[in-house]
């Protein structure tokens, strides 16, 4: 579409200014990026006929969302978007392979309790028992020793500790070591899917556009060692009704994986296969806000 005013030679160099381009202070990068932002949203105001009652409503949303935005994130699709991005990076750059990489999700906690080879992660919490397993490799196939690798997961009412007070410190969240076989092996239990806060910002948003605030039964891991790529990813429960249709587009067909019960025990095989590192960047998880447990 045409904008004819936000195209015009006064708001262009309206928007310089606003970006503060007619300077030689501050961040070019910031400005640059505030630049291109500002700019494509007056064009969507001018497209869009947005009027300045739906303009104001916007912003307050924005405003009272605040709390929420960390779901609204993936909920929009960033958070995936994001993963695409440095998937085709990847490509490009020829560092394909390995465990597919997934979004993280905004409910990691750091300094859970590291062990070697094994943990229990979680004391007297309700739910199925569930035993995961697996064997942290190179793209070689070969085990990793002195991998680490870190899991969360929701309890059975789809809580997380640290942001549900009903649950003990650290429930569901614990690091292992590998060892020269690079095992892994939790004892914990089946987590459940969980929503959206009933009422909220994010639950207000997608019923505007017509969608459910949804996760399916999942677990979350960060998997590192000395000399490969960090990897984040997450598994989905084969089985959920909200594995393929989550809200938060966390789902990848390689990363949905099936339980089989041997005598009353959910028994969930994950193994994780690790690339090589390029340079440290790549051995580093991103730089982002997170709770400190």
């Amino acid at each position: 579409m045409s904008n004819e005013i936000t195209d015009s030679v006064e708001i262009q160099k309206f928007l310089d200014k606003v970006a503060g381009l007619d300077n030689d202070q501050g961040n070019p990068r910031i400005k640059t990026i505030v630049r291109r932002l500002v700019g494509d949203l007056f064009a969507a105001i001018e497209d869009l006929e947005i009027n300045e009652t739906e303009f104001w409503k916007g912003l307050h949303f924005i405003q009272a969302a605040a709390p929420e935005l960390i779901l609204i994130s993936p909920g929009l699709g960033f958070d995936h978007f994001l993963d695409v991005l440095m998937d085709e990076a990847d490509k490009k750059a020829g560092k394909l392979g390995g465990t597919p990489r997934t979004i993280e999700g905004p409910l990691y906690v750091e300094n859970a309790p590291i062990s070697d080879g094994y943990a229990e992660m979680v004391t007297d919490e309700p739910g199925d028992p569930m035993e995961l397993t697996g064997v942290v490799k190179d793209q070689q196939g070969n085990p990793i020793d002195s991998a680490l690798v870190e899991i969360w997961h929701a309890s059975e009412t789809g809580g997380y500790s640290h942001f549900d007070p009903t649950l003990v410190e650290f429930a569901f969240r614990r690091g292992i070591r590998t060892g020269a076989d690079g095992a892994y092996k939790a004892k914990s239990i089946m987590p459940s899917g969980y929503a959206v806060p009933p009422g909220g910002s994010s639950e207000t948003l997608l019923g505007q556009l017509g969608r459910h605030g949804n996760r399916p039964a999942h677990i979350h891991f960060f998997v590192s060692a000395p000399g490969y790529k960090h990897l984040t990813t997450q598994i989905n429960i084969a089985g959920d009704p909200f594995t393929y249709d989550d809200f938060a587009f966390a789902t990848r067909d390689e990363l949905v994986v099936e339980s089989s019960d041997v005598d009353g025990i959910a028994k969930v095989k994950f193994d994780l296969t690790l690339v090589k590192s390029h340079d440290d960047d790549d051995t580093a998880r991103a730089a982002r806000n997170r709770m400190a447990g």
